[in-house]
């Protein structure tokens, strides 16, 4: 027996295990450490410069999802090519993480200086509206007049975020540098503006865009309207949009890494690790927010719970439930979700969204509904992260600023342009003015038409009451077309009257007699119709509908009657 058999069958393969891995030398160790870890943070980091360099970096494809009939596809998407093209992070941020890290630390926005207005809501609320005008970067005294026809594009900030943040400026800049209007509608409480009433926003709270775009619309008439939502203000304004449908004042908007789904949304945010760090990262914006405000905060909502927070869904909980009046966290998240709104938006819209978003996940994306709807135009892309989209080696350019501006400025120029349709919007005022706000309406025995009040349809005295909506039928129209129907009947009867039998007259009598309750029935709502029909009036015309409807069962009780005799007469003379 040799000495190396004595030896190996002395130790265990254990000792044996250890022996040869001293012999690797250390240099070896520390490379496949360095590979482990690379491959570690490649995976956890969702890096994807290998794949960029696989493609020759020349960036993912933008993919579009429209309806196959959509105008603003065919005559306004199909001209910019920043949507019919590729999109290539910055190598060294390639990565939605560092995108998204990188623009929340630095970003690199350009460099300039709003002018503020102070803007007072209906509840006592206070705005800021940070504006940049095309001729403040031309060193000039700007300032907009009531006739100008510059187009104006409203900025809605994310989360927590106002007109400082990075991305804001690049948007702002890049649009005002190309000759249009910018006015950033900062969130109340936030921009540096103290809270002046007892009213919060929120991810679904439209109100404050609502009544901005109202005013800008009334003080600027000649001018477009275009607006640009981010992150949870794209959530606002899709919200928007789809509540107002073509009651509003926009001309086109566009949707930037909207969540789309608040509830999907919470969801996918407490999913994985790298999300909860994110959740964590937001709850302390939210509570450093809260603690600008903690003296309305502290008597409105549970200021305890509020500082305890760990999560966005917990400060939900205790803040934004509390004072919006949510039953529930998920009550507020499904009743605040744009992607319920879709449907109903009705103007020219740009939504873009990367697929590798950390925040807002591609699953809460309303492919569907963004394909089913003609005015929107969905563009995907598999990188960008949350808001960032940088471009260039120096990433000093964000793709989705010049892809939002190149589809408004193509809109701008098209014929495609939403326009407010004021006929509805008077014919729905009208409309809730002379029914909704009544829970009845009342036809009279003589033909007027009032909505029955408190006060009953007439006053003490006898006089009609101020709240009656028609007036008595005339003898020139409706005298006369009582007159030929009560002549059609007396011929018939003077007609038929010796050709019939006992039987078939006591039969004719009483197919007289339940005539006449029958037009003792509809006559009322006949002189209805007839009074109804001078009146040019949208709202009386549905009303003669209404009416028409109702009374068909009786109408169609009476032509049988009518066809019943016609045809029982010949088979009589035969």
């Amino acid at each position: 027996m040799s000495d190396s058999q004595a030896v190996a069958g002395g130790e265990s393969p254990a000792e044996l295990l250890l022996r040869a891995a001293a012999m690797v030398p250390a240099e070896r160790y520390a490379l496949a450490a360095v590979a482990v870890v690379s491959v570690f943070l490649y995976r956890f980091l969702e890096l994807h410069v290998i794949g960029d360099a696989l493609r020759g970096f020349r960036g993912g494809r933008v993919e579009l999802t429209f309806h196959p009939a959509s105008e603003i596809y065919h005559r306004v998407a199909s001209k910019c090519r920043s949507l019919h093209g590729r999109y290539l992070a910055t190598p060294w941020l390639a990565s939605p993480h560092l995108q998204t890290l990188f623009l929340g630390i630095s970003g690199r926005p350009p460099s300039f200086t709003y002018k503020r207005q102070l803007y007072t809501v209906h509840d006592g609320g206070t705005i800021a509206l940070d504006w940049l005008l095309a001729s403040d970067l031309e060193a000039a005294d700007g300032f907009i007049s009531k006739d100008d026809s510059t187009p104006l594009v409203v900025v809605v900030p994310g989360l927590t975020s106002d007109s400082a943040a990075a991305y804001v400026k690049h948007s702002v800049y890049s649009i005002a540098s190309k000759g249009w209007n910018v006015v950033v509608s900062n969130h109340r409480g936030l921009g540096g503006v103290s809270i002046t009433s007892d009213c919060f926003y929120n991810g679904g709270w439209t109100e404050d865009v609502r009544e901005v775009i109202k005013y800008l619309h009334q003080r600027y008439p000649q001018t477009p309207l275009f607006c640009i939502g981010t992150s949870i203000g794209a959530n606002i304004v899709v919200k928007y949009l789809g509540e107002e449908g073509e009651n509003t004042p926009v001309a086109g908007a566009a949707s930037i890494c909207s969540p789309w789904d608040l509830l999907i949304g919470d969801r996918f945010i407490s999913r994985k690790l790298v999300q909860r760090i994110y959740d964590k990262a937001l709850a302390i914006g939210l509570k450093s927010y809260a603690k600008l405000h903690q003296p309305v905060l502290a008597r409105l909502a549970n200021w305890e719970g509020i500082r305890k927070s760990r999560s966005i869904r917990e400060f939900d909980h205790h803040a934004t439930c509390v004072v919006a009046r949510y039953e529930t966290v998920d009550t507020y998240y499904r009743q605040c979700s744009s992607a319920s709104y879709v449907g109903n938006v009705s103007v020219p819209l740009l939504c873009i969204n990367a697929l590798d978003d950390p925040l807002c996940t591609r699953e809460a994306i309303p492919w569907d509904e963004c394909r089913a709807n003609k005015n929107i135009v969905l563009a995907t892309t598999p990188n960008g992260g949350h808001l960032a989209f940088f471009q260039g080696l120096t990433a000093g350019r964000l793709w989705w600023v010049g892809a939002a501006s190149e589809f408004l400025f193509a809109l701008h120029e098209s014929s495609y342009m939403h326009r407010q349709k004021a006929n509805d919007h008077v014919l729905h005022s009208s409309l809730e003015s002379s029914i909704d706000k009544s829970p009845y309406v009342n036809i009279m025995e003589d033909g007027m038409v009032a909505p029955v009040t408190k006060d009953g349809p007439g006053n003490n005295d006898g006089s009609p009451s101020d709240h009656e909506v028609g007036v008595q039928l005339s003898n020139g129209v409706g005298g006369r077309q009582q007159l030929e129907v009560s002549g059609e009947k007396h011929n018939e009867q003077v007609s038929g009257a010796g050709n019939e039998s006992p039987a078939g007259s006591a039969n004719r009598q009483g197919d007289d007699i339940y005539s006449n309750k029958l037009h003792e029935i509809i006559a009322p709502v006949k002189r209805s119709i007839n009074q109804l029909t001078r009146h040019q009036g949208r709202s009386i015309w549905l009303l003669a509908y209404i009416a028409f409807v109702t009374s068909w069962p009786l109408l169609g009780s009476l032509a049988f009657i009518t066809f019943r005799k016609k045809f029982r007469n010949p088979l009589q003379a035969k």
